[in-house]
């Protein structure tokens, strides 16, 4: 996205049926109805993605802490077993209760595998009669978070795990993350992501941690932990880091549902919190409008800004006036205003960036990464041209860390462009493109290349633009993006 959003930051017609759905209840409570055209394995996947959390959380409080790996395989065999069972005798009427009572049996048989089935099969039994009707969520009590969910993701950041590990530890067994995805989120190996849940796992049985949600003071230690969870669940979604999908609305639609719930709490209705929520609503305000009919990559100054859900763009700026209440300044609070900047701009050539970068600035002092660095040398190159940009992406401090991610040659690129140096721009964009792992954003890059005339980039004309008659024209626009792929 722009400079706006999560950071590092299209979805076709679906994505405007997303913030209907979000604008439609602050408080969802049943899992959105699949495709009615789809498979087995689509409804399998379909349900993973958003009740992983949900059965995971249940699974948990059932079997304990001390048994969260036991938990992950039981709820990676229901969802086995339901494929197989499906494709073979068509799915059920509630596909959600069918999973979470296999779930339960297989936790059951578990259970008494292992000599435990005496004090807790009851509670098992209790748990099923519950829940299968309506596997949903409820905040039956203003102090009381009674959403597995959003419980198993407090336990997950418990502080006597490093604020890293609780992080990895609750997109892995929260939200149902690949150990790759998470790797690329945090700018490292998988075989990294690995070892460290299974550290942080041994730890966590070793400690004896109770599935319990701490109230008062000890749950404020807790808090960024799963507010920094959150924003990755929502960023994740945003901008998918691998796929044919960009972006993967099932994510945000549970990152702003749990968001909400944590904001109604009183423990959990922080400045930061409102801040968070607030930025996620603003961003998911242009999900209608990120791609085109054909399912490409529109940059912020292409997009129809009559498209942007003005009731959830309303929705952000309440909560970031909520979040202006006293004197905390979290990073939440300054992306969630330089997303409001964009939002509340006119048009694009209206965009405050001077204010942007000011915003840019402060995040890097209280935050400092390469990602946000990258971010605010597009703010840079807005203000000040894009030598300035080029010269502002030289000086980032532990610049190879993004050497594996397509944003950084994406921006350079796009900056060589600007300044007629053809040859680096095509160069930048053949390995922005070889990094790439999104479908639309390869679409794009490549559309990107296409415009550059071969005998061009081999004997490198630098310094003029290529004649008209030797571009190509497919797509929406002439030349490369005036912000870069990716962050738009």
């Amino acid at each position: 996205m722009s400079t706006s959003g999560p950071v590092p930051s299209a979805e076709s017609s679906g994505a405007a049926k997303g913030s209907a759905a979000f604008a439609a209840s602050r408080y969802p409570s049943e899992v959105p109805p699949p495709p009615a055209s789809a498979q087995p394995a689509q409804l399998v996947e379909h349900f993973f993605r958003h009740e992983t959390g949900r059965l995971h959380g249940a699974l948990v409080r059932l079997l304990g802490v001390n048994h969260l790996s036991l938990a992950e395989d039981v709820a990676q065999e229901a969802l086995m077993k339901a494929l197989h069972a499906w494709s073979m005798g068509g799915v059920p009427a509630n596909p959600s209760a069918w999973i979470t009572q296999v779930a339960m049996n297989l936790a059951r048989d578990a259970l008494r595998h292992r000599r435990m089935a005496g004090t807790k099969e009851p509670a098992i039994i209790r748990h099923i009669e519950q829940t299968a009707p309506t596997p949903a969520l409820a905040v039956e009590n203003i102090h009381e978070i009674r959403d597995d969910a959003l419980r198993l993701l407090f336990v997950c950041c418990h502080p006597s795990v490093a604020p890293d590990a609780q992080v990895v530890l609750a997109l892995k067994v929260l939200c149902g993350f690949s150990t790759g995805e998470i790797g690329r989120a945090f700018l490292t190996s998988e075989a990294a992501i690995e070892k460290q849940l299974t550290r942080t796992k041994q730890r966590i049985q070793q400690a004896g941690l109770a599935f319990e949600l701490p109230e008062g003071a000890d749950l404020a230690p807790r808090l960024d932990g799963v507010l920094a969870a959150l924003y990755l669940l929502f960023n994740e979604g945003y901008k998918a880091s691998a796929g044919d999908r960009l972006l993967r609305e099932e994510l945000c639609q549970e990152a702003v549902r749990l968001t909400s719930l944590l904001t109604v709490h009183p423990a959990g209705s922080t400045p930061r919190s409102h801040a968070l929520l607030a930025l996620m609503l603003l961003n998911a305000a242009r999900f209608p409008a990120r791609v085109d009919e054909q399912g490409v990559l529109l940059r912020l100054d292409d997009q129809d800004r009559s498209k942007w859900d003005r009731a959830l763009i309303e929705r952000g700026l309440q909560h970031l006036a909520e979040a202006a209440q006293g004197q905390e300044l979290s990073e939440y609070h300054l992306q969630a205003g330089i997303a409001a900047i964009h939002c509340t701009a006119a048009d694009y050539a209206s965009t405050d960036w001077a204010r942007i970068l000011r915003h840019y600035d402060e995040l890097y002092r209280i935050k400092p990464s390469p990602i946000v660095a990258l971010n605010r040398a597009v703010a840079v190159a807005h203000l000040h041209g894009p030598q300035a940009g080029l010269d502002a992406v030289a000086a980032i401090p532990q610049r190879d860390r993004l050497e594996s991610h397509y944003l950084l040659y994406a921006v350079t690129g796009e900056l060589h462009w600007r300044l007629h140096q053809h040859r680096p721009a095509a160069e930048s964009f053949r390995r922005a493109l070889a990094l790439a792992a999104v479908g639309p954003e390869q679409l794009y890059l490549s559309r990107l290349l296409e415009r550059f005339p071969e005998t061009e980039t081999a004997q490198g004309e630098e310094g003029k633009p290529p004649p008209r008659g030797q571009r190509k024209t497919q797509g929406r626009r002439s030349s490369p993006p005036s912000s870069p792929p990716g962050l738009s």
